[in-house]
């Protein structure tokens, strides 16, 4: 009897974790798909052209393992916020036409958002320095 018991459990458990796997294996789709793990290798970008050439390529291999176990944390962070259904309704739609319109545009977005950016930063420096006199 123990030992039907005990098997029972251990098939719950990693069925669970199989489904907890499934689960964020589409939160690590969804992440590529909407452009957000795209991001990240664009705001690193500057940094690649800071190493020496002879060390780019070993840098690039170390650099892009640390946003796989990034993106996998971040799709913690998802997993808790959302449920599976949730991500995979927004899977669908990222696999729709617009969808990948707006995954196409991320990189044109990321790049005049960022200017937009610095120049309300600018006028944000000088308001601030407005009252702080």
């Amino acid at each position: 009897m123990k030992k039907l018991f005990f098997v029972a459990v251990f098939a719950l458990v990693a069925n669970v974790a199989a489904a907890q796997d499934a689960f964020k294996q589409d939160v690590i789709k969804y992440l590529d798909m909407s452009g957000q793990a795209k991001t990240f290798e664009m705001l690193t970008q500057d940094i690649v052209k800071n190493i020496p050439a002879e060390k780019q390529a070993d840098f690039k291999k170390e650099l892009n393992a640390s946003i796989k176990d990034l993106m996998g944390k971040i799709a913690e962070i998802y997993m808790k916020e959302f449920t599976h259904e949730d991500i995979k309704a927004a899977i669908k739609f990222y696999e729709s036409p617009v969808g990948k319109k707006f995954n196409s545009k991320s990189s044109v977005l990321y790049q005049q958002s960022q200017a937009v950016g610095q120049e309300w930063g600018m006028g944000l420096q000088q308001l601030m320095m407005k009252y702080m006199q």
